[in-house]
C-alpha cells in the first residue's frame, strides 16, 4: 500500500522484504558516512525492526521510496521522533542509494513529507538534523525551506 506519491516516486511502509534493498543503502560507506560506518547485516536488521516498531507505535517512520517507473526501492524518507539537543522532536530524515544521488529524489520526497506534516497533519514545526559538513543534505533541506538554527528547523 502506497502512502504518498510524487511525480516520480512512491512512498510506502517498509516490510521485511525490503532487507536486500536496505542492505544496498545502509552497507554503503559513502551513504553512511554521517553514521561513522557502513552497517553490518545485523545493524541493517535492527534498523528495519526499528522502522517497523515506529509504524506500530506512531503510525509513521521512515518509509521506503520507490521509483514509479520501475518499482525499485532506491531509498527511504520519512518522519521520526528523535532526541534533538535534549528535546523530543519530529524530524524529517532520508537516505538514498548512492546510484540515485544528484537526481532530485531526496528533495522531491522531502517536499512531499513536509506537505504531509504541515498540510495534512497541521503540525506547527518540523525539525531536521545534519552535520554542517554534509553540504548535499543541508542543500536539500534549505531547498525545502528549512533555515539553519544550530539545527535545521521549518515552521
Amino acid at each position: 500500500m502506497y502512502i504518498l506519491e510524487t511525480e516520480r516516486l512512491r512512498l510506502r511502509r517498509m516490510t521485511r522484504d525490503d532487507f536486500p534493498a536496505l542492505c544496498r543503502i545502509l552497507q554503503d560507506a559513502d551513504v553512511m558516512y554521517a553514521y561513522g560506518h557502513a552497517f553490518s547485516s545485523a545493524e541493517v536488521q535492527e534498523w528495519l525492526d526499528r522502522q517497523l516498531g515506529r509504524y506500530a507505535q506512531y503510525g509513521f517512520g521512515l518509509w521506503a521510496v520507490e521509483l514509479k517507473a520501475t518499482g525499485e526501492m532506491i531509498g527511504q524518507c520519512g518522519l521520526t521522533m528523535q532526541d534533538i539537543e535534549g528535546r523530543e522532536a519530529l524530524e524529517i530524515g532520508y537516505l538514498f542509494e548512492k546510484a540515485h544521488w544528484h537526481r532530485g529524489y531526496a528533495t522531491e520526497a522531502a517536499r512531499r513529507m513536509i506537505r504531509l506534516a504541515f498540510e495534512d497533519w497541521e503540525l506547527p514545526v518540523l525539525s531536521a538534523y545534519c552535520f554542517p559538513e554534509n553540504t548535499a543534505s543541508r542543500h536539500v533541506l534549505e531547498k525545502c525551506g528549512f533555515v539553519y538554527e544550530g539545527c535545521l528547523r521549518a515552521s
